[in-house]
């Protein structure tokens, strides 16, 4: 297996802060990285937070390669700690994961998949606890319905690109795209953001009046790009 690209104590550090809090520091960083249409597949999915391990689905005049073994040298070819995020075109017709490919991301030490598509076997997903974020549920099978164009490459995920390595995080909120260059620094500024709203909360459970809490923080500037 491939060793890690992020390291573990960043990994452990996006799991305490929130989608909105990242979304809030992308924002002030002026990162546009919010697929939209793509969920967590069942109540209690786990977070999901890891690298990006890119590979693409296309219509079979496209490729012959076919999508179960390519998707298979995807995982092999992922690292430790690594999401598979599977660019499926958001095709309503077949799954693009299903729970071979699940059982394997797990053996591999993949932590979840993130599909611009459908997906089938969710129940496999449970029992694996494998988090998977997609377009939807269907039944049936990837096979003979469309070709695999390759791995490793820019993607698209509910209409955001993203790139081999790129970090994905995502809850109950939604889905995020963090670019690899800015993973520390919108994980810096969203730790900040938490511990502000942490406090506004706390002053406003102390009793303060909550439109006074919010104007001594300036909340409505916190988010805003180049304001300190």
């Amino acid at each position: 297996m491939n060793p890690a690209r992020i390291p573990q104590e960043i990994v452990r550090a996006y799991r305490f802060v929130s989608i909105p809090n990242i979304s809030d520091a992308m924002d002030k960083l002026g990162i546009s990285g919010h697929p939209m249409g793509v969920y967590r597949m069942w109540d209690n999915c786990p977070k999901i937070v890891g690298a990006a391990c890119t590979m693409k689905l296309v219509p079979i005049a496209e490729s012959k390669v076919s999508p179960v073994i390519g998707t298979l040298e995807a995982i092999v070819a992922g690292h430790v700690g690594d999401v598979l995020v599977i660019d499926g075109g958001n095709n309503p017709v077949f799954n693009t994961m299903g729970g071979v490919a699940g059982a394997t991301s797990v053996q591999r030490g993949l932590v979840g998949c993130v599909a611009d598509g459908l997906v089938r076997d969710i129940d496999e997903y449970k029992m694996l606890n494998f988090p998977v974020f997609a377009r939807g549920p269907v039944q049936t099978s990837v096979r003979n319905r469309c070709g695999y164009a390759g791995r490793g490459m820019d993607v698209t995920i509910g209409g955001v690109k993203v790139r081999d390595g790129d970090l994905m995080v995502g809850d109950e909120n939604g889905l995020l795209v963090v670019p690899k260059e800015a993973i520390t620094d919108v994980l810096k500024i969203a730790q900040t953001l938490k511990g502000i709203e942490d406090s506004v909360i706390a002053a406003v459970r102390r009793g303060e009046d909550p439109i006074e809490a919010h104007n001594k923080v300036s909340y409505d500037a916190l988010t805003a790009q180049g304001k300190k």
